[in-house]
């Protein structure tokens, strides 16, 4: 593996991994949890005052059992403890479910301090590099902010018994709030100076108290799940996808952003959609620019709007925003209605957050029939096609072609439906909760002395509801790479995070695979704590005999536990999917 396969855009396996380690487990340890954090977390300054101390310790001897009782499930129990009993207004009496929204709010105070901090940090001797990596934070900032908000707009039409129909949603809005502050931080990778040090205790710190958050959801819906079945009920098999201010449940079971037209979409030829916006490069369309289109399309719909883009090549970067809701591209089909730039890391200074060809954030977006491209080349490392953060988006016959880091999926659900993916490192990568269903997964000619991984899940805390499903697919080389194919060493992932989780499951392993199958990341980082599973995989290289023998990869022999992977169990598809007209499979295959 060429030392620059892992020093640019993810955080590099050696040195930077182990201090991100060490945070993660001493944090909580050191004095830095009783003084600075609080600071960042409820905007306690304790410099220069000496009753602070002794403040603070009085009001942890007051803290109610319930707060102590509460915080002792998370990760971060002593910080949980110090900002929940330092946020005025909670009462002394409180029950889990007011405990959780103050958690939640304390978590939103921290990320307002984050984002005054960061803005203080631009100035004008910054490079072009710094300056774009301070903005990737200011736009997490902001999701994390609309991610938190939505949490508390849930919480509040939450009741304790009813939190088994919000639990989905919750724990999908607070695992992307966590993943934002680590992909902040690893725009600075390649930074020269002082910047990266400056915002990580703060960063971190963030993560930690909306751990604390997602913690305590898994808490109180694990008990209100037990305390219905001790009453012999079941809770409503629909699930909550987020707040009732925002979406509801049709009688059919249907988000009611999704009409019946919006069903057919993806069943009928481009020509014979009525769309909302066509683009067109000969100028027979309504705009020229897929980007153009974008900015006439209303904010905060709650209704499709469909943009056709006719055969072409667009050479362009288009951003879709999160206030652009219910987009759908359509194109004439993939590899005919092509999207393509060539921004990347190594060769733009670009972070690879905003390498993207395409970026997605809106809610409920879905394409079909379009190819999503990024020409950069190998030579220039991380270079994304695609980059994905739009909860319940969708993607049908679509092709995505890079090198290093083609598709991003970013954060929040997802599903993929028979598309193709190229590239060669890392080229499937993020810590979305996404299915990859009847797809082509194709390995491309690497650089020289380069490694192939198929993917890096980045989960970064065991109770997020994210990983990457390979269910149904042909894993397989390019034309380029089938005839060198034993000159390259592939694998099917590595641990980009310490709790990285991917699964292959009944999917076609062609010979490239080697038969360890998995690499590691950085020598033994991760190797106990992420979960790699296959599960009844065929091909040359679906043999496990030689395998990696690591504590968190397992043969999963276990239809209940491969079940868990599914697009129905792992994203809730059968509350969603069936609206978009997509075909798609809800379990396992018989």
């Amino acid at each position: 593996m060429g030392s620059l396969n892992v020093s640019y855009g993810k955080f590099n396996g050696g040195a930077e991994r182990k201090i991100s380690k060490a945070i993660l487990v001493t944090a909580l340890a050191s004095a830095f949890v009783v003084g600075t954090v609080i600071f960042l977390a409820v905007g306690i300054n304790n410099e220069g005052d000496d009753n602070v101390g002794t403040d603070h310790a009085r009001r942890l001897q007051s803290t109610p059992n319930a707060v102590k009782n509460a915080c002792s499930s998370t990760l971060y129990p002593e910080l949980c403890v110090s900002s929940i009993s330092s946020y005025g207004g909670l009462a002394s009496k409180a029950g889990s479910m007011e405990i959780l929204r103050v958690a939640v709010n304390v978590a939103i105070d921290g990320v307002k301090k984050g984002q005054a901090h960061t803005r203080r940090l631009f100035s004008p001797d910054l490079d072009f590099r710094q300056r774009g990596a301070l903005k990737d934070c200011m736009e997490m900032f902001d999701d994390t902010l609309d991610e938190l908000h939505n949490t508390l707009s849930d919480l509040r039409n939450a009741t304790f018994m009813s939190m088994p129909k919000h639990a989905a949603g919750l724990e999908t809005l607070l695992s992307a709030a966590i993943t934002n502050q680590y992909t902040c931080l690893e725009g600075f990778t390649l930074c020269k100076g002082h910047l990266k040090r400056d915002l990580k205790g703060g960063l971190h710190n963030v993560s930690h108290l909306v751990s604390n958050s997602l913690a305590m959801v898994g808490n109180i819906t694990a008990r209100a799940k037990q305390a219905l079945a001790n009453a012999d009920s079941r809770p409503d098999r629909r699930r909550r996808l987020l707040s009732e201010d925002f979406v509801s449940i049709d009688e059919e079971g249907f988000p009611s952003w999704m009409s019946a037209g919006d069903r057919r979409l993806l069943q009928v030829n481009a020509t014979n959609i009525t769309a909302n916006a066509v683009v067109a490069k000969d100028g027979s369309g309504h705009y020229t620019t897929i980007s153009a289109a974008l900015d006439a399309a209303p904010e905060n719909s709650k209704t499709r709007f469909v943009i056709y883009v006719k055969k072409g090549v667009y050479q362009e970067n288009v951003d879709l925003h999160k206030k652009k809701h219910f987009i759908m591209f359509v194109g004439d089909g993939k590899d005919v209605t092509v999207v393509t730039a060539s921004r990347s890391v190594g060769g733009g200074n670009y972070t690879t957050f905003h390498s993207a060809t395409v970026a997605v954030t809106g809610m409920g977006f879905i394409a079909r029939d379009i190819t999503f491209e990024n020409t950069a080349g190998a030579s220039n490392h991380q270079a994304v096609a695609l980059r994905v953060g739009s909860d319940l988006s969708a993607f049908y016959r679509c092709s995505f072609k890079g090198y290093q880091d083609t598709l991003y999926v970013h954060s929040l659900r997802q599903f993929f439906r028979e598309c193709d993916i190229y590239g060669t490192v890392d080229f499937i990568f993020g810590n979305a909760a996404v299915v990859f269903q009847n797809c082509n997964l194709y390995a491309r000619k690497p650089l020289e002395n380069q490694k192939i991984m198929y993917t890096a899940q980045g989960r970064v805390d065991p109770n997020q509801n994210t990983g990457i499903s390979i269910h149904n697919c042909r894993v397989t080389a390019d034309s380029d790479m089938a005839a060198v194919k034993s000159s390259f060493k592939t694998y099917l992932g590595r641990p980009w995070k310490e709790y990285s989780r991917t699964v292959f499951m009944q999917s076609y392993l062609d010979d490239l695979i080697d038969p360890a199958g998995w690499l590691e990341w950085n020598e033994t980082f991760a190797l106990s704590t992420l979960y790699y599973g296959e599960y009844m995989n065929t091909g040359p290289g679906a043999g496990t005999a030689n395998r990696v023998k690591w504590p968190g990869y397992r043969v999963i022999t276990s239809a209940t536990e491969a079940s868990q992977f599914t697009a129905d169990e792992f994203i809730e598809g059968d509350t969603w999917l069936p609206s978009t007209g997509i075909e798609y499979i809800s379990g396992l295959i018989s």
